[in-house]
């Protein structure tokens, strides 16, 4: 089997990683993939754009791709999957109209309160002076959520009205995320704990990968703006059997009783970004891709052979399919540049990779980084993601932070109280 994947983060060298480990697989061409992918057996990276769609269709067809694997979500928002897909190229993921439970919050909040998806209570609003009202009317606390794509920095939590009404004029006056801003989402404020709960999904069949919790926001203790992600692990106790039960009947049921009544074909991904709440597990949106960085510690954990749980999804063959899972727990934690998710410096110098690449259940994915000469410098706000296995969650944890200690460049910055929750419970 030939796979083409789109992409370039880390997330993306996870899923390279596992695909070269299968034996099915012959050739892995990434578009455009990064020098630390790179360096993987069977990869190789090809300096096309993934916004220019023709291109990675005469890419997928001179080199023979059997299958295209998209990780990222704009693509699919874009309609990568349908173009590829009427051109006879098997494509997993969405086409664009799936893609809009990520790529429109508005829309994908309708589709849960018409199809009795657990979330939490929002009101839209398309002019910032009545979103303003409506925050001072209902008091300061909430979320406040640009509509589209805003490569996960556009949620906005607030305290107050001084802050909710920041947040706004950030998102619809400033514009600070662009077009993505012209609508907005404002939601009730949700107590509990965060999960993933990420899924193969072909349109009749849904088969959900192990649980992972992510650490959305900069700095340690939760703090600061949210990011695309500081750092996850897997499995997540929050997860537990009865609560996977629960999110299997009461979303994920729903979910594909909706997408079947809307008449939208999905062959992809499904993410459930989840609240776990006092009341149950509540949706706080849906992503249409695997997520990044809980990619990693799942790519890290998994057993089975990814390319051929992507390629029966991608043809809507998942039905009796099941998952094996290394029951070890697995650690990642982002390095990132000092300044994310605002500006930042590239080019800096990367040290220790040789010294952490001979330590046992650990694995650097390269995020934002370049080769220059014969060192890897930084190129990304996110730079590498250092994954640990361990016979449990703090062992994990341990030896990824172990490995970091060896891992230095200037202005390096990361959050050193990842999987502590999971260590408390």
């Amino acid at each position: 089997m030939r796979v083409m994947l789109i992409g370039q983060g880390g997330r993306e060298h996870a899923l390279a990683w596992k695909l070269a480990a299968s034996p099915a697989v012959e050739n892995i061409f990434c578009v455009p993939g990064n020098d630390g992918m790179a360096q993987e057996p069977k990869v190789q990276c090809l300096d096309i754009s993934y916004e220019d769609a023709s291109s990675v269709l005469e890419a997928a067809r001179g080199k023979g791709v059997d299958l295209v694997v998209t990780g990222p979500e704009k693509p699919l928002v874009d309609g990568l999957a349908d173009f590829l897909g009427k051109e006879g190229i098997t494509a997993l993921g969405p086409g664009a109209e799936g893609a809009r439970l990520e790529g429109s919050k508005v829309y994908a909040k309708r589709f849960m309160k018409k199809y009795g998806i657990p979330t939490a209570d929002f009101e839209v609003f398309e002019d910032p002076r009545q979103a303003a009202e409506y925050v001072e009317k209902v008091g300061g606390t909430c979320v406040i959520k640009a509509d589209g794509l805003a490569a996960g920095k556009g949620v906005l939590p607030c305290d107050n009205v001084e802050q909710a009404k920041q947040a706004i004029e950030r998102i619809m006056v400033a514009r600070e995320f662009g077009s993505a801003g012209s609508r907005i989402v404002i939601e009730e404020y949700l107590e509990g704990e965060e999960a993933s709960f990420i899924a193969l999904c072909d349109g009749k069949t849904i088969v959900p990968l192990a649980s992972s919790q992510d650490h959305k926001r900069v700095f340690d203790g939760d703090k600061g703006p949210n990011t695309g992600g500081m750092g996850a692990y897997s499995p997540a106790p929050v997860l537990d059997d009865d609560t996977h039960q629960l999110v299997v009947e009461k979303i994920m049921g729903p979910l594909l009783e909706g997408l079947r009544q809307e008449g939208i074909k999905y062959r992809g991904i499904i993410y459930a970004g989840l609240m776990v709440t006092a009341e149950g597990p509540k949706v706080l949106e849906f992503n249409v891709r695997m997520g990044d960085p809980e990619t990693q510690p799942l790519m890290m954990r998994l057993s089975s052979d990814l390319a051929q749980l992507l390629h029966a999804c991608a043809t809507g063959s998942l039905d009796g399919t099941s998952v094996s899972w290394d029951p070890r727990p697995c650690v990642c934690v982002v390095l990132s540049s000092a300044g994310y998710p605002g500006k930042y410096e590239k080019g800096q110098d990367i040290y220790g990779l040789d010294e952490v690449a001979g330590m046992p259940g650990v694995k650097v994915f390269h995020a934002g980084t370049k080769k220059r000469g014969d060192r890897f410098v930084t190129n990304g706000g996110r730079v590498l993601n250092v994954c640990a296995m361990g016979s449990g969650i703090e062992q994990a944890r341990n030896a990824a932070y172990s490995a970091i200690e060896r891992i230095r460049f200037e202005a390096m910055h990361y959050r050193k109280d990842i999987a502590s929750r999971a260590i408390g419970r």
